[in-house]
C-alpha cells in the first residue's frame, strides 16, 4: 500500500491538526510561526470553499505545517505540497513524520517552481487538480510567480475549481493598515521584485485576462485576506 494514500486516520483530524501545530519541530524540520498562527483562520476558509474531495495543489508549501496539519483535517481530498526549494521540501517530509503509518499523509512533495510555463509542472499523474492553495507566497515572490500561479490555475482547474490565495494585499491602490506599508515597504527593500500585491489593481485584472472570476474575499486576522478566485 502506498503510505501516502491517503486512509483513515487512527486518530480524529481535529485532533491530528492539533497536535501538528503544537508539535516541536522535528528532525530537519522548519518552523513558521506565522503558519502556526493562521492556520486555524485559513483551515475555516478552506473547509468552507474546496471541493468535498480530489487533489488539492499547494503552491508555495514552505515548511510543510499547513501540508500535514491540511492532509489530516481535509479528508477525504489529497494535498498535494510544492515548493521549489529543496531545504523546505526536505522539511515538509520531515513534518509528515509526526503523522500516524497508518493515517492521511499530504502526498510526496513535488519540486515545483510557479514561474514556470504552466504545461510543464509535474502534475500530469496529479490530474485533475480539483482546486489550488496558495499561503504567503506572492507577497515575497518575483511578479513572474503571481503570473504563473494565475495561468497555471487556468490551465489545471476545471470548470468552477477555486484557486485560494491567502496573505496581505493592498485594495485598490489603499493599504490595508499601517502595519502593512511598513512592511511593504520593508519586502520592497529586501527585494525591488517582492511586496504586497494590490488586488484590484494587478491581480483581478491578470486572473480575468486568464479566465478566472473573482468568487470571495474573506478577511483574516493580522490584515490578511483569502482571496477565491474561480475557474
Amino acid at each position: 500500500m502506498d503510505p501516502s494514500a491517503p486512509d483513515t486516520p487512527r486518530h480524529p483530524p481535529a485532533a491530528a491538526f492539533d497536535l501538528i501545530m503544537a508539535a516541536t519541530p522535528p528532525p530537519g524540520a522548519l518552523d513558521a510561526p506565522a503558519a502556526r498562527r493562521n492556520a486555524g483562520p485559513l483551515l475555516a476558509v478552506l473547509l468552507a470553499e474546496l471541493p468535498a474531495d480530489g487533489t488539492i495543489l499547494e503552491i508555495g508549501a514552505g515548511t510543510g505545517q499547513h501540508a500535514a496539519a491540511f492532509a489530516q483535517a481535509l479528508l477525504p481530498r489529497r494535498w498535494l505540497p510544492t515548493e521549489m526549494d529543496a531545504e523546505r521540501r526536505d522539511s515538509i517530509r520531515a513534518w509528515m513524520t509526526l503523522l500516524a503509518p497508518d493515517g492521511a499523509r499530504p502526498l510526496p512533495p513535488r519540486a515545483l517552481d510557479a514561474a514556470d510555463p504552466a504545461d510543464t509542472w509535474p502534475l500530469g499523474d496529479a490530474a485533475p487538480v480539483s482546486a489550488m492553495v496558495s499561503a504567503n507566497v506572492i507577497h515575497i515572490a518575483p511578479w513572474t510567480v503571481t503570473l504563473g500561479i494565475l495561468a497555471g490555475a487556468a490551465r489545471w482547474l476545471g470548470p468552477g475549481a477555486p484557486l485560494i490565495l491567502y496573505g496581505p494585499f493592498h485594495r485598490d491602490g489603499r493599504h490595508m493598515s499601517p502595519g502593512n506599508t511598513a512592511f511593504d515597504a520593508d519586502l520592497r527593500s529586501r527585494d525591488p521584485g517582492w511586496g504586497i500585491r494590490d488586488l484590484e489593481r494587478e491581480v483581478l485584472p491578470v486572473a480575468t485576462g486568464v479566465g478566472l472570476r473573482l468568487g470571495a474575499v474573506h478577511e483574516m486576522p493580522a490584515n490578511n485576506l483569502c482571496v477565491v478566485l474561480r475557474r
